[in-house]
């Protein structure tokens, strides 16, 4: 896969650890980009070690438990998937904020967390190699019933979209991007990442398309047809 100016293709180009950056209700997924605003120090100091390293950093959400409870502790446990991302783009503010854009390279799984003096907090991960490849199948997507579920979701909610950029979209990019931009929750964002391959990640965001269309709106069947 190729990400700004890097090419990751096995697991050796990937690092053994990298610093995460908790947030909840964000999704980044393969391929995708995330804009982040960065004001908080200890996340600067994240920034600042990984531009002058290998520009990545683990986009991670808090554990359910604790995204339920509310109020986050300091040192939140974390959920167990998260996506890699390269930072491709940065700016200064002058206001003392980061203005940062992430590409999403690869998924890891949570390992160890690694004892430093940093003020953020570094883990082990197991990225998901299969993530690498670009040439995954997308020929398997629903691609007809995800975009009867976005269309209904957007004259439900009386929203518009750039109906000519979302039919040149690839299947792979019309999925994550979807999924990423999608308006819920933190538990459906989550299952959104861990969905095992695209085909499935599609049938997800279509099904909680339809439950939220039905609980908000009535009979989800009719508002698709």
């Amino acid at each position: 896969m190729q990400v700004g100016n890097a090419r990751y293709l096995t697991a050796g180009d990937l690092p053994e650890t990298v610093p995460v950056f908790p947030i909840s209700g964000v999704l980044l997924l393969p391929g995708g980009q995330l804009p982040l605003n960065v004001f908080e120090p200890r996340y600067l100091a994240m920034l600042d070690a990984a531009l002058s390293g290998n520009r990545l950093i683990g986009m991670i959400q808090p554990a359910m438990s604790e995204v339920q409870a509310n109020i986050l502790p300091e040192r939140p446990q974390l959920a167990p998937v998260g996506c890699l991302g390269r930072i491709t783009s940065f700016t200064e503010t002058g206001d003392g904020r980061y203005i940062v854009s992430l590409a999403g390279v690869c998924r890891f799984r949570l390992m160890d967390e690694v004892t430093t003096s940093k003020p953020f907090r570094s883990f082990q991960i197991a990225p998901f190699i299969a993530d690498l490849n670009s040439a995954e199948d997308e020929g398997q997507v629903n691609r007809a019933g995800l975009l009867a579920a976005f269309k209904a979701y957007l004259e439900a909610n009386k929203l518009e979209a750039d109906w000519e950029s979302v039919e040149r979209a690839s299947n792979l990019t019309l999925v994550n991007s979807l999924s990423m931009m999608s308006p819920f929750g933190p538990p459906e964002k989550q299952a959104l990442l861990e969905a095992p391959d695209l085909k499935t990640r599609a049938e997800t965001l279509i099904a909680i398309t339809e439950i939220v269309l039905a609980r908000t709106f009535g009979d989800a069947d009719t508002i698709l047809q």
